[in-house]
């Protein structure tokens, strides 16, 4: 199984850590829904800058 962490940014302030171990990332339009193994739920609005497999990240400019 392919877990992954989730970094957010917003404008003028630091990378941060949004949620670990996610298993799904839904995304409709602006919106992101992401869950973790235990099904936990986050939700934030912005977009997808980066996708690394082999590392296990995701990266999101959020806009909320």
């Amino acid at each position: 199984m392919c877990l992954a962490a989730v970094y957010g940014k917003k404008p003028e302030e630091d990378e941060t850590l949004l949620l670990k171990n996610v298993s799904k990332i839904l995304i409709d339009g602006d919106q992101i829904t992401m869950y973790d193994i235990i099904g936990q739920e986050m939700k934030v609005t912005g977009a997808l800058t980066e996708v690394d497999l082999a590392n296990s990240i995701v990266k999101i400019r959020c806009t909320d």
